[in-house]
């Protein structure tokens, strides 16, 4: 089922249970066909069956609003009206986060839509994007602080010049901090933290940053060490960071670096991948945002050949942890790895497939534990006896 916000947050099921609500926002681009392959894979986990009929399902919110990519703000439009549209989404965007979460809606699935709006929101909203990197027995977690920095700076143009102010501040330091160790500790329930470290180009703000950094080391009672990112980059190269590594970074640094961290430690590539981005600020509620890593890929809009597989994944993301569907992450990846051995796939992986196929292909191999958490038929397929 599918409504706007002024239709109500989520809905009760014939049975009477009431249905969970989730977010949907939509960006130019390729933002409509994967909007669709988002709703259609979960309506299969809440549903319970793989055509997504029946069963109690799901309320998906989208907002009323399509959201421009960077492509679709440029085309046409001169300096003064992308200023003006930009500062339009975002401040529609905000609001509706705001309402969806005053409301009681706990998750939203965004697809690509444009760098400048989303970061001027994730700085109101106080948003951090939290990425967990496995491989060999090794663990990273990487909480990227996009609240405060370069990123969301805000711009005033005059005659051949344009001037960014940006902003830091220790409250907003204090509580990225927290909501990473609370995070490492979720991630490694024993509390074990191999190392925490930070990685801000604190040289730039008077020895501010790292007296915060100091302060919050000394109340929260752990070992924070803040460092260059360029010595960050140097320790990673030379020695490696060892296991069980909090790495809390500031979004310069840490958006040019996640390409090389995910080769590090062996993960599959950024195109495939989704993320999630938690809202800090406490009228949100913690509202999670899951997004793909790749952008709108507007060249390939409506030629039903963009890669599925990062929003199939946070469809399984958003259905596991808000849709009373466990099981539907090692499902979907169990049923992701059945087609990759039967070469099914888009071609910039370099296969042959359309976006419809590879996801028809995924839902007729997966088999859908439905809400409550229901054996799936094959248990081999998820790892079972």
């Amino acid at each position: 089922m599918t409504g706007e916000v002024g239709q109500g947050a989520a809905g009760a099921s014939p049975s009477g249970r009431v249905r969970p609500a989730i977010g949907l926002a939509v960006g130019h681009g390729t933002g409509p066909e994967l909007a669709d392959v988002f709703e259609r894979v979960l309506n299969a986990f809440a549903s319970g069956r793989p055509d997504g009929a029946g069963g109690p399902g799901v309320d998906v919110i989208r907002s009323p609003r399509l959201y421009h990519s960077y492509v679709s703000l440029r085309r046409g439009h001169d300096v003064a009206a992308t200023q003006r549209l930009t500062a339009e989404d975002a401040e529609h965007y905000e609001a509706w986060c705001r309402e969806l979460a005053g409301r009681g809606t706990t998750a939203v699935f965004r697809t690509a839509i444009n760098a400048q709006s989303l970061y001027l929101v994730r700085r109101r909203l106080r948003a951090v994007k939290v990425d967990l990197l496995t491989a060999d027995g090794q663990s990273l977690l990487l909480v990227r602080d996009q609240a405060q920095g370069f990123y969301t700076g805000e711009n005033t143009h005059t005659p051949g010049e344009v001037t960014r102010t940006l902003t830091f501040s220790h409250e907003i330091t204090g509580a990225v901090v927290e909501h990473a160790l609370e995070r490492a500790r979720r991630t490694w329930p024993d509390g074990r933290i191999g190392r925490i470290v930070m990685a801000y180009k604190f040289h730039l703000l008077d020895g501010a940053f790292d007296a915060w950094v100091a302060d919050l080391s000394e109340r929260l009672g752990v070992r924070i060490e803040v460092f260059q990112p360029d010595t960050v980059n140097r320790n990673l190269l030379a020695h490696g960071l060892p296991d069980r590594t909090l790495l809390i970074a500031g979004n310069e640094w840490a958006d040019i670096m996640h390409v090389m961290l995910l080769d590090r430690y062996g993960s599959d590539r950024q195109e495939n991948r989704c993320t999630e981005n938690v809202c800090l600020d406490p009228a949100l509620r913690g509202l999670v945002e899951y997004q793909t890593v790749h952008g709108s890929a507007d060249d390939l809009a409506g030629r039903d050949l963009v890669n599925p597989v990062a929003t199939v994944r946070a469809a399984a993301l958003v259905a596991e942890h808000h849709a009373g569907c466990p099981g539907a992450v090692a499902a979907t990846e169990a049923a992701l790895a059945v087609l990759g051995e039967r070469g099914v796939r888009t071609p910039d992986l370099g296969g042959r497939h359309s976006t419809s196929d590879v996801v028809d292909a995924l839902i007729d191999t997966l088999d859908v534990p439905g809400p409550g958490g229901g054996v799936p038929r094959d248990a081999v397929l998820v790892g079972g006896p």
